[in-house]
């Protein structure tokens, strides 16, 4: 018999259970799982990294000659995965709706999904390299692309990125997230799956990274760590409940370099070619090749120095 009280917590936790559903009006579905698992999803990206990078980040033992035989295998297996997953997610969605669609319409519709993502996966490989070597050329303590790859947090969280977003764009926004945010916990960088990433890109350290929603960033950025691409504002309905899916983060043009603790906020855009210093505060455009900096923003404001 245990020394803890485990029926008497078991019962309260199952009270707390039927308070919530209440609460959010939901209905018993018959013991079934609802939602995705999350060991499931980062198994799927475990098996799609290795598909990507086979030799580089896939098993220890695996020869150049069985590349393909085990691309295949992964494949099938993971985008099988994939399926069942996206199948729940359609699933729960359709139950938060009301709309009642058969099991065998959501897992076609499921199917079209991941089949449409697996065709991009060549493509994801091609701006992973890109990534990857944004990476190599802009860091002087980079000694080969194998070491980026195997080490840098940046291409780690860019991988789930790559995965991640065409998910959120086919719909499959929870499965988007839940990759993505896989990502934020081994990194510590926070990149929402709806952002729009242009090729070339590269975070140094990336430590504290965020980057919203509808940021749309171009071609070979660089972001240091602590960077915040964030909304500047939440607007409401009449109802007070916050609006969702507007256009609220930064565009940032090709080229721009972004250094470390720099705030930009609202849909304002970086000039092409911009240089954005350390630990600034933007809530304005910014036109291109412009170079902003506190001491710049200070003059611009008519201060000195040090002042407040």
């Amino acid at each position: 018999m245990s020394q803890f009280p485990i029926d008497d917590i078991v019962r309260g936790l199952q009270a707390a259970r039927h308070e919530w559903r209440d609460a959010q009006q939901r209905t018993q579905t018959g013991g079934e799982r609802e939602l995705p698992s999350r060991q499931i999803m980062s198994e799927v990206v475990e098996a799609l990294t290795g598909a990507l990078f086979p030799l580089r980040l896939g098993p220890e033992d695996l020869l150049q000659d069985s590349e393909d035989l085990y691309v295949a295998h992964t494949l099938d297996t993971a985008l099988r995965q994939l399926h069942g997953q996206a199948t729940l997610e359609l699933r729960h969605a359709q139950r938060q709706l009301g709309e009642d669609e058969s099991l065998a319409e959501l897992s076609a519709r499921a199917a079209a999904k991941v089949r449409d993502f697996a065709t991009q996966l060549p493509a994801i490989r091609r701006i992973l390299d890109s990534d990857v070597m944004a990476a190599f050329q802009g860091d002087p303590a980079a000694r080969s692309v194998d070491e980026v790859l195997l080490c840098y947090p940046g291409v780690s969280a860019m991988i789930h990125h790559r995965i991640a977003h065409p998910l959120y764009q086919l719909g499959l926004t929870l499965l988007a997230r839940m990759v993505t945010e896989r990502a934020h916990s081994q990194t510590g960088i926070d990149i929402h799956p709806g952002a729009t990433i242009g090729p070339g890109f590269f975070m140094d350290h990336g430590t504290g990274i965020v980057i919203g929603e509808t940021a749309v960033i171009g071609q070979r950025v660089r972001l240091y760590q602590q960077v915040t691409l964030g909304a500047k504002r939440f607007p409401t309905d009449p109802e007070g409940n916050l609006q969702k899916g507007l256009a609220r983060h930064p565009v940032v043009e090709d080229d721009v370099v972004i250094y470390a603790g720099a705030t930009i906020l609202g849909r304002v855009t970086l000039g092409q070619g911009a240089t954005i210093g350390g630990n600034v505060w933007i809530t304005d455009d910014v036109p291109p090749g412009a170079a902003v900096t506190q001491a710049s923003l200070q003059k611009a404001k008519g201060q000195r120095p040090g002042d407040c």
